[in-house]
């Protein structure tokens, strides 16, 4: 089961700066190849079909734990998405063509199949697949997937990264850089029980620093790169057996935390009127709220 918080994993900054080609670019990191609907799923489906879960069991929580934290970053990354198109348009009567601007965005499908807001597509529109899941069944085989598959993240998320100044973007991005780094880490770490092989020589890939771009630096500052959440407040905590000794970049000493880290709110999305969405008048509103006084036996 999963339990779902009304919150998101960091603060947002608030800012008007509408930028459509930023969010096209941040979508890669939801639905590209390397995003996080598909390290989602690749962790989602691993964890489901696990093969001899109780003998492996340190190997089963880790890929348990970090797929919870995923569903954390789809998240992230859709609010960011939305940060930056966020007052591309504003309401204007149909004849005078209040999305006019959306035609010359590089991914005007934001505006035509939603109300400016994520959608489950790479950076140039193409939907998500489930072809981008993969799950042998083989312990070792899995791990190392995973491991290339957040190191393939890493690089998209610094691209991104470099490819945008926008505030929300760079924010969401730098804190991802720093939790795919201990995503890495963690697989690496697993790599190396299962097999003796000390795959965390290998990092960081590609070749920089986290400590490099100053929105994932001010986490490091703090630690974020040492600590493993289980997401749960009593399971998981097998983690221990692999999440332990020091971190390979700065030798600080990884911390497993058992349950969730704490929470912010999640951004209030205004109406987008020239989208008809919600297409709720105030009249609307007083309806509604009328019907859920009588609904619930409230009296003014």
């Amino acid at each position: 089961m999963f339990k779902r918080m009304d919150e998101i994993m960091i603060e947002i900054p608030e800012v008007e700066k509408p930028d459509p080609n930023a969010a096209a670019a941040v979508q890669e990191l939801l639905g590209g190849k390397f995003g996080e609907m598909s390290t989602l799923n690749n962790y989602l489906f691993q964890s489901f079909n696990f093969r001899s879960k109780d003998k492996l069991k340190p190997f089963y929580d880790l890929v348990m734990s970090i797929t919870a934290e995923e569903l954390g970053h789809v998240e992230l990354v859709s609010h960011a998405i939305n940060k930056c198109l966020r007052g591309s348009t504003s309401y204007k009567e149909p004849d005078s063509t209040p999305l006019g601007s959306a035609k010359d965005a590089r991914l005007s499908y934001h505006f035509l199949a939603g109300a400016q807001g994520a959608m489950p597509f790479d950076s140039t529109g193409n939907p998500w697949t489930g072809a981008n899941v993969f799950n042998s069944g083989n312990l070792v085989e899995d791990l190392l997937h995973n491991f290339f598959l957040e190191c393939g993240a890493r690089t998209h998320k610094m691209k991104v990264y470099e490819m945008t100044d926008h505030p929300a973007a760079r924010a969401v991005v730098g804190f991802l850089l720093v939790r795919g780094g201990v995503h890495v880490v963690a697989y690496a770490k697993a790599i190396e029980v299962a097999t003796g092989v000390n795959v965390t020589k290998l990092v960081p890939i590609p070749s920089l620093n986290n400590k490099s771009f100053s929105e994932a630096k001010k986490y490091e500052e703090k630690g974020v790169h040492t600590k493993l959440y289980t997401w749960s407040e009593s399971d998981f905590g097998a983690i221990d057996q692999i999440w332990k000794g020091t971190h390979p970049e700065d030798n600080l000493p990884l911390e497993v935390i058992q349950g969730a880290p704490k929470g912010f709110p999640i951004p209030v999305a205004p109406a987008v009127e020239e989208e008809f969405a919600p297409g709720i008048s105030p009249e609307d509103f007083k309806e509604i709220a009328k019907r859920l006084k009588m609904a619930g036996n409230i009296t003014d």
